[in-house]
């Protein structure tokens, strides 16, 4: 961790190589992201935007290279540091706004915040007792969101995050990447489309 003040982070591979189905998705890739940081994925489909982070996240082995978290919990994986927000929204149709946000809180454990004033920072709040497969796609983007705010980790790994949000939305989404990156977290994020904040670009060359 030379180099590293108290409470940075520096997140990096070293020539990555992801197969997948006995296909080389990508191979010699270098990335780095430290605190405060934002890194914009691009490249087409195929590429291995999502294999990325998902390497990151701990749900793939790599299959050459090395992913390494300086300056975090040393008690802790890097995967348990990381939320993983997947380009589909994880919910359960049948539990409420509230029980969904409850069920992942307890399945990710670590330092929790108020599942309530999470709910109304993403503008969720007057549908916390809705069942979630009554929810937009939109609302069920929200709410994905609103899991990022109550189980407090310092990794963002969001995968099209802005997919089905409005324009208002975006803009408090944008806010909510803003301020994580305030607080000394880093994001990773792939993307099409603009993520709506300052982030460095990582391209992927690949087939489509």
């Amino acid at each position: 961790m030379s180099g590293l003040k108290q409470g940075e982070l520096q997140l990096h591979g070293r020539g990555l190589r992801c197969v997948r189905g006995g296909r080389e998705v990508f191979a010699r890739l270098d990335f780095a992201a430290a605190s405060g940081e934002a890194v914009a994925v691009v490249g087409r489909n195929g590429s291995g935007k999502t294999s990325l982070l998902r390497l990151i996240a701990g749900l793939l082995v790599p299959a050459g290279g090395t992913i390494a978290l300086e300056g975090g919990e040393s008690e802790l994986t890097l995967a348990e540091q990381c939320h993983y927000l997947g380009h589909r929204d994880a919910l359960k149709p049948a539990l409420s706004v509230q029980e969904n946000l409850a069920f992942w809180a307890d399945f990710l454990g670590g330092e929790r915040l108020d599942a309530v004033e999470s709910l109304a920072t993403v503008g969720l709040d007057h549908a916390a007792y809705l069942p979630a497969g009554f929810l937009s796609a939109g609302q069920r983007r929200r709410l994905s969101l609103a899991r990022l705010l109550t189980v407090r980790r310092p990794v963002w790994l969001l995968d099209e995050p802005t997919n089905a949000l409005d324009v208002a939305g975006q803009e408090m989404f944008g806010g909510l990447m803003r301020e994580h990156l305030t607080r000394g977290g880093l994001i990773i994020a792939a993307t099409h489309a603009p993520l709506g904040i300052e982030a460095r670009e990582l391209r992927i060359g690949g087939v489509a």
